[in-house]
């Protein structure tokens, strides 16, 4: 009888610390993240939504993607991403790199035909297409380029949008970020918010 008792005694021990968790954790925790997130980093906490404008967009005004998740370009005219290996298209649900090794098969394939078709289409050497331009990031949704692959885009993009190269290079410079905290990862170029400076840039000229 005095084990049953006592078995009884830590399975609700063990029952109150699990509810006491489970609030702590579950509900008051991500509460107080989410309250501080709206008020220290409102433009994050909301998905870091971008806004279209322009008079060549039919959703003028309308949130038409993330500053922090990357998309399918189909507008030939402007800048392009990185290829994506999550699913078709940037698929948020199934985020992930291709996982091969840099001598696989298929990855050396893939890259020398992407080089060769990127190449073709900026007009410039194989050599000068960089590498984020062919290959995939970690998670596959990356939304941001190098500078060096939007630099090989600039001549493409300015001339089928009625606008000089260095107007364009300038655009591509405003919408460079660089390290974060001056030390940590690379330059990189928002494409969504580029993309969306060259259609202002555009219907302004």
């Amino acid at each position: 009888m005095k084990d049953i008792y006592t078995l009884f005694r830590h399975s609700l021990a063990g029952l109150r610390v699990l509810v006491a968790l489970t609030l702590l954790l579950g509900l008051a925790y991500p509460l107080a993240i989410t309250g501080i997130a709206q008020v220290a980093f409102p433009w994050k906490a909301d998905g870091s939504l971008v806004t279209a404008t322009g008079q060549h967009t039919d959703h003028a005004g309308d949130a038409v993607g993330s500053k922090l998740i990357g998309q399918v370009v189909d507008d030939e005219d402007l800048f392009q991403n990185r290829p994506s290996a999550a699913g078709d298209g940037y698929d948020m649900l199934s985020t992930y790199g291709s996982n091969l090794g840099p001598n696989n098969p298929d990855l050396v394939a893939s890259i020398k035909d992407l080089k060769a078709a990127i190449a073709e289409r900026e007009g410039v050497d194989p050599s000068d297409v960089p590498p984020d331009a062919v290959t995939a990031s970690a998670s596959g949704i990356d939304p941001d380029i190098s500078p060096a692959y939007a630099e090989i885009q600039v001549p493409r993009v300015a001339e089928v949008n009625g606008l000089t190269d260095d107007q364009v290079q300038q655009l591509v410079d405003e919408n460079t970020d660089g390290r974060d905290l001056g030390v940590l990862g690379e330059p990189r170029v928002n494409v969504l918010e580029l993309n969306i400076a060259v259609v202002q840039a555009a219907d302004a000229s």
